[in-house]
């Protein structure tokens, strides 16, 4: 159901209101439209990378051009020290 589809029954929805008439069956129909459109727009939407995971994943891929053949886990965990005292951890905190 796209955003046309459901326009077009929320607008029969405030007819009927208008008119003092009830269709349960276009009221629920609309609901779910509603519901349906709202998941997928929620779905699409994207948070931008905090500076602590832009950071995380350029020192993490230096790292393990540096260091291939060390654990994942120990280069996180370098990586996250190095956050400690980086400048951009200092300059995020502002």
């Amino acid at each position: 159901m796209d955003i046309s589809e459901v326009i077009r029954l929320l607008e029969a929805v405030q007819k009927l209101e208008a008119s003092g008439k009830t269709a349960i069956s276009d009221v629920k129909e609309a609901g779910r439209a509603t519901r349906k459109v709202a998941k997928q727009a929620k779905k699409s939407v994207k948070r931008a990378p905090s500076a602590y995971n832009q950071y995380m994943a350029k020192t993490l891929k230096q790292l393990k051009k540096k260091h291939p053949k060390t654990a994942h886990t120990v280069l996180f965990k370098r990586a996250a020290k190095s956050w400690k005292r980086s400048a951009e951890r200092k300059r995020s905190m502002k």
